[in-house]
């Protein structure tokens, strides 16, 4: 990974999509610093995007109170937007209503055998607010456990036909083939009218895990911020550059480095 500082041309990005958690947020908090640079980034007229793993509750929230165009959750599962001249919540899901909830009916189950199987992980916080996904607890409520921890969890899950993948905090499981990096597409072109496959060297992703790997290796202009190095040796793709600064304040760098460039 080179140093943001030799990213050199950027400032005409026309957007910016970035993780959550880790990467916006800094030990679990999102600090004024961090969400003053995602108000600047709107400022300026860039597409201004989370992509996180976070909950359907969560995103309800997001994509009507912070200064964002959009925002996909649960690793794919859907996006939301807010229509502010309708006042209008938009939702897009990666699959119907009645495959979410039989997807739903077996979690239970599964996180059983799970928190059974791996010691200190147990069932995510943010649980009751998903639709579409299982999140396992590996280092946000509980002690920090090992990678080699969530990659068992991981291990469980596929085990039981999920997709499933390592965040900052959560392993999240899914029925579906899905991800982050697909419904980003669906978003580009039915809610901004262009395929982000011809355009993709126009846009940004800043992001600190595993789960990002996808789209570390989609985008010409990936950032990791400092933190990714926690994860050195488990990324499939690692990003093209990374910040000085960790978490929050690391996007605030890049924030900061794109709008002077």
């Amino acid at each position: 990974m080179r140093p943001l500082g030799e990213l050199y041309g950027a400032g005409g990005a026309r957007g910016v999509f970035f993780d959550i958690d880790d990467t916006l947020t800094t030990d679990g908090t999102l600090t004024a610093q961090a969400y003053c640079a995602m108000e600047r980034l709107k400022a300026s007229g860039r597409l201004v995007v989370p992509i996180t793993g976070r909950p359907a509750g969560w995103c309800d929230h997001i994509a009507r109170m912070w200064p964002v165009d959009a925002v996909v959750g649960e690793n794919g599962a859907f996006y939301f937007w807010h229509d502010r001249q309708s006042r209008k919540l938009g939702r897009r899901y990666a699959a119907d209503a009645q495959t979410r909830a039989a997807g739903r009916a077996r979690f239970d189950a599964i996180a059983r055998g799970i928190v059974a199987a791996v010691p200190g992980c147990a069932l995510a916080s943010d649980q009751n607010y998903r639709e579409s996904d299982l999140a396992i607890d590996f280092c946000e409520d509980v002690p920090a456990l090992s990678l080699e921890a969530a990659a068992r969890i991981a291990q469980l899950m596929r085990a039981e036909g999920m997709t499933a993948k390592i965040s900052s905090i959560h392993v999240n499981g899914w029925f579906g083939d899905y991800d982050k990096l697909g419904m980003t597409k669906l978003l580009a072109r039915e809610r901004f009218g262009f395929d982000l496959d011809t355009v993709r060297d126009q846009f940004v992703f800043a992001g600190d895990s595993p789960n990002d790997a996808p789209m570390f290796g989609y985008f010409p202009i990936s950032v990791g911020v400092a933190n990714i190095a926690r994860f050195a040796g488990h990324l499939d793709v690692a990003p093209i550059y990374v910040t000085r600064e960790a978490a929050g304040a690391g996007f605030a760098e890049l924030v900061e480095h794109l709008l002077k460039d």
